[in-house]
């Protein structure tokens, strides 16, 4: 069985942002930590693993924080929410303050330098070539729902030489979470799959007694821990898709591991 409708999340997905994330969080947390000297180059190699933790942007400059701090990744993984919480109000600092400072140098660096921007962004092996084969078929509408702008996900698409303009893509401005925009298909598409790697986003589709027909999946080449991907071993509402298994056809995505 194929899908009628395959939605797509972009960043843990298709496309891999640690380098600009951590960049982008890395100049935030030198200006609001007033730090002089540079950020030690282990701390990247720290941070990239537990990007799992991370909800909303404006975490992503505590999380350094934590990181100089020495916090282990076993705390961090288990706490993140506590930590979070501990070190903006010691440091007498706002969600919103993050939030603010960090889309400031994103759109500073997008607007001085979009194409350094975007180098920082890889598509993991395999999507682009799976994308073009399920746009080639044309058996499978695709969409991709995602935080980014739509402008910077058809730009890199453009780069990675893929024919996007058969692909509907609701990106930032949408301003909805991923469940209601996936009800907009319902009674139109018999069969929809959403493929996501972050589980909480998966566990709120899950809850939604409307869209019970959809099949989840979660990519484990993702932005997702160890912890994530045992916890719907049994699962009979989310699949754990492989990278590998993603670029084989659709009926092989449903197969027992």
């Amino acid at each position: 069985m194929n899908p009628d409708l395959l939605a797509l999340d972009f960043d843990g997905v298709l496309c891999d942002g640690l380098l600009e994330y951590f960049a982008v969080a890395r100049q935030t947390h030198q200006q609001l930590w007033q730090r002089t000297e540079p950020i030690a180059p282990e701390i990247a190699d720290r941070f990239y693993p537990l990007r799992p933790a991370i909800e909303t942007g404006w975490e992503m400059p505590v999380l350094i924080q934590a990181l100089v701090e020495d916090r282990s990744p076993t705390e961090i993984l288990q706490n993140w929410r506590s930590i979070a919480t501990e070190i903006i109000q010691r440091d007498r600092l706002e969600p919103a303050q993050l939030s603010q400072q960090l889309d400031g140098n994103r759109d500073r660096w997008i607007a001085g330098d979009l194409d350094g921007w975007l180098d920082l962004h890889r598509f993991f092996p395999g999507t682009i070539n799976r994308l073009q084969a399920i746009l080639a078929s044309a058996e499978t509408e695709l969409v991709i729902i995602t935080t980014k702008e739509e402008r910077f996900v058809r730009q890199l698409l453009d780069r990675a030489g893929v024919d996007h303009q058969a692909i509907a893509i609701f990106g930032k401005a949408t301003q909805r979470p991923k469940a209601e925009t996936l009800k907009q298909w319902l009674g139109q598409k018999a069969h929809i799959w959403f493929v996501e790697d972050m589980l909480p986003t998966l566990h709120k589709v899950a809850r939604e007694p409307m869209l019970d027909q959809v099949q989840l999946f979660l990519a484990d080449w993702g932005y997702n821990t160890a912890s994530d991907r045992a916890s719907i071993v049994a699962s009979d509402r989310i699949r754990l898709l492989s990278l590998d298994r993603f670029a084989q056809p659709f009926g092989d995505w449903l197969a027992q591991s």
